[in-house]
């Protein structure tokens, strides 16, 4: 299947609509922009293997630009619209790419990026009109064939880690062999998983720059169903887009789950949801007890992937498996997996804490970075992203933690995640993260930072009567020893949390482990 095919069969049929703006995009309409835009590359110069940057929110011409790119046997890389202007000079310069896209509202930082000026990349504006030397995407687009380039071939994302531990990397993949109908197989387990068809209206709460929302969007188009595309999350509006869109599949993370439970339920129970068919969940772990209560509500429909930027391999668990098996994210889709102990190379058995490791990769290179690219890799070739975990007796695959967030005070390894899935369940929590800070005795010490439901309750109170939570529910050793209070903790969109950005402050001058 592809866009191609559906603009044949139904031309005017939703590919996606603009929810803010009330914007609809048929099938008819992407597949003309993207062969406009497929035409304007070739005219550029750009050739198959060449890359583009989409430096921009949930805009309208984001998804025909990767179709685009998809079709021209290019690697197109979307990147976070709040990234800094060093961040995304950082970015091009790594990319090289031969053209570099953005908005109105983003302008202003594009602008002053030193990359774009020195290697004179070719730029546009893609909401019409001239801004320096940025062209008008739009108005060169439309002067080029609506009609197929002769040349087409499979293009490919190539994705940027989050970065939240450190300088981002871009994941470079081999481009797919054969027609552009080719990457529908990569995508098979993800219409495996939501059931995508002619009839699906798909809700997307996340920005498109990340992988689990990019590759939903596409393989939902893919399949002939709708993608509704909103500008931000917000907790009550989404319950209301189910209802009057009628949603049939979407796609979260854990974060939003939390805030939408967290409404009053005067509010959340006056929704319909009884369209969804299909929830998915990624991006991060989810609270045994925010699942629960998720299931409860929405019924036995929600899905749980695990799988990183990289792609060394990928687990899922429908809802029926989860509740045999809580707090679990699946067995291999892609695999086998296996846990390791890094100091050893040694395979450890079920039950045990280790790396995560995939067998059988996908062939993945960080770009411009050989030196990363073989770290992630042992010998026999299986691969990790960095994940701490376990296996039970069955098989099922269980995440403790980040290897990088991981605290060792007084010997002991303690990993934050269990601690910060606690705590965000208290009913004064809005938001968490727990992490490591210096200890003159014993090397470490739990530190948490929390965002109250009401920053008026912030205080010592407040404090006493969380790290007294903890201690009920938890080993001694892993409640947080002091509590610090923001209104706003730095996290992503995708629900990524900038920990760093959090713990840096607590290590300067002294060497952390991280």
């Amino acid at each position: 299947m592809h866009p191609y095919i559906h603009a044949k069969t139904a031309p005017d049929r939703a590919a996606y609509i603009m929810v803010e703006t009330g914007e609809i995009v048929t099938y008819k309409q992407l597949d003309e922009r993207s062969n406009q835009a497929a035409h304007l590359f070739r005219e550029a110069g750009l050739q198959r293997g060449d890359s583009i940057v989409l430096y921009l929110e949930n805009h309208a011409r984001f998804l025909e630009l990767c179709w685009a790119a998809q079709r021209s046997g290019l690697y197109y890389t979307p990147i976070s619209s709040h990234l800094t202007e060093s961040e995304v000079d950082y970015i091009i310069a790594d990319v090289k790419p031969k053209l570099f896209f953005t908005s109105a509202r983003l302008v202003e930082t594009a602008a002053r990026v030193e990359a774009l000026k020195k290697d004179q990349i070719t730029s546009y504006l893609v909401d019409g009109g001239d801004h320096r030397r940025f062209s008008d995407y739009v108005a060169v687009r439309n002067q080029h064939s609506t009609k197929p380039i002769g040349d087409e071939s499979c293009g490919i994302d190539m994705l940027y880690s989050s970065g939240t531990t450190g300088q981002p990397k871009g994941v470079k993949l081999p481009l797919p062999e054969g027609p552009i109908e080719t990457l529908a197989k990569r995508w098979t387990a993800y219409h495996t998983v939501m059931g995508f068809d002619t009839h699906s209206v798909h809700y997307i709460p996340s920005p498109l720059y990340h992988a689990l929302p990019i590759h939903h969007a596409m393989v939902a188009q893919n399949y002939g169903g709708t993608v509704l595309v909103i500008d931000k999350f917000i907790p009550e509006q989404a319950l209301k887009l189910i209802q009057e869109y009628g949603v049939t599949q979407s796609s979260w993370v854990a974060t939003m789950f939390i805030r939408m439970l967290k409404l009053p339920d005067e509010v959340r129970l006056s929704y319909d949801i009884t369209s969804m068919e299909a929830m998915v969940h990624g991006a991060g772990p989810c609270p045994i007890t925010i699942k629960e209560q998720m299931i409860d509500w929405f019924g036995p429909i929600i899905h749980e992937v695990y799988a990183s930027t990289e792609g060394f391999g990928s687990t899922a668990i429908n809802s029926r498996e989860w509740l045999q098996h809580k707090g679990s994210v699946g067995k291999p889709s892609q695999g086998p997996v296996h846990i390791v102990e890094e100091a050893t190379g040694k395979e450890l058995p079920p039950g045990e804490r280790g790396a995560i490791y995939f067998e059988n990769p996908r062939k993945v290179e960080y770009l411009n970075d050989s030196e990363k690219t073989d770290s992630v890799m042992l010998s026999n070739g299986w691969a990790t992203a960095g994940d701490i975990g376990y296996l039970d007796s069955e098989g099922y695959l269980y995440l403790t933690d980040r290897k990088s967030n991981m605290i060792i005070s007084g010997g002991v390894n303690i990993y934050p995640q269990e601690t910060e899935n606690l705590l965000v369940t208290h009913p004064k929590v809005a938001d968490v993260a727990v992490f490591g800070i210096p200890n003159e005795d014993f090397g470490e010490e739990v530190k948490a930072v929390v965002q109250p439901m009401n920053l008026n309750q912030s205080g010592a109170v407040l404090e006493a009567e969380l790290i007294e939570f903890c201690k009920q529910n938890l080993s001694m050793i892993k409640a947080p020893r002091t509590i610090d209070f923001m209104d706003q903790l730095p996290r992503q969109e995708t629900g990524k949390l900038y920990k760093r950005l959090l713990r840096d402050p607590y290590w300067d001058g002294h060497n952390s482990n991280i």
